[in-house]
């Protein structure tokens, strides 16, 4: 019969020791893999975000876009402002003298700083220019928008033997033709031949220029089709 081997004290003692001791640096390990993958993805997200702009900043950004977006509100440079026009004059952070003014009678507006100026005849954009360049001995580097709100200058009226009579508003390629279109057309019995346009002479007289939409349609002194202008009437008997 062999002997049995029997393991020294020793030995197992030291066997129970290290036991214990490895799941230990096992645990610490692992706790420390966590923390540096918590560590990194924290750098990953601050670097994915850009840093905040400073107050002073931010607010000269939102301006900016602001500005920006006015500007938009106005993007047909063709228009021309005229008498009776409501202007919004916006200078950015001069609350003083931001305002809604009308344009008078005689073409000009008043702002203060700038005094009066001549707005009938120029675009939103010249007339922004116009008044950049006078606020500039008071302000530092001024932001000026201009945007028509009410276009009481730029209408047609439209009479007689159509659907919708009244004043229209008119672009800078509204021809008869297309007056009469927006009016919805001709009522029944209207006389189509006798069509005519008044028009305010620069002396006062009234001038009268007749129009056949029955030529017009056909191809025939297709010139009678001509543009309307501020302040024209259609008459259709």
């Amino acid at each position: 019969m062999e002997p049995s081997t029997i393991e020294p004290a020793n030995d197992r003692e030291a066997l129970l020791m290290t036991e214990p001791m490895t799941v230990h640096r096992i645990a610490a390990m692992l706790t420390l893999l966590v923390l540096v993958s918590i560590g990194a993805f924290a750098q990953t997200g601050s670097a994915s975000q850009p840093p905040a702009p400073s107050a002073p900043a931010a607010d000269k950004q939102a301006g900016e876009a602001k500005a920006e977006g006015l500007r938009a509100a106005h993007s047909d440079s063709s228009y021309v402002i005229g008498a009776n026009d409501v202007l919004a004059i916006n200078v950015w952070k001069e609350p003083d003298i931001s305002r809604s003014v009308p344009v008078r009678s005689d073409g000009k507006i008043s702002l203060p700083l700038v005094g009066e100026l001549q707005a009938s005849g120029q675009t939103p954009r010249q007339l922004e220019q116009e008044i950049t360049k006078r606020l500039q001995s008071y302000i530092s580097e001024p932001e000026v928008t201009v945007i028509v709100t009410a276009s009481n200058s730029q209408r047609v009226n439209i009479m007689g033997m159509v659907s919708r009579p009244g004043a229209y508003l008119l672009t800078s390629s509204t021809t008869v033709l297309d007056a009469i279109a927006m009016a919805g057309g001709f009522k029944d019995f209207a006389k189509q031949k006798s069509i005519y346009v008044l028009r305010q002479a620069p002396d006062g007289t009234q001038k009268r220029i007749p129009f056949n939409y029955k030529e017009v349609i056909k191809g025939k002194n297709p010139d009678q089709n001509i543009p309307l202008q501020a302040g024209d009437t259609l008459v259709v008997p």
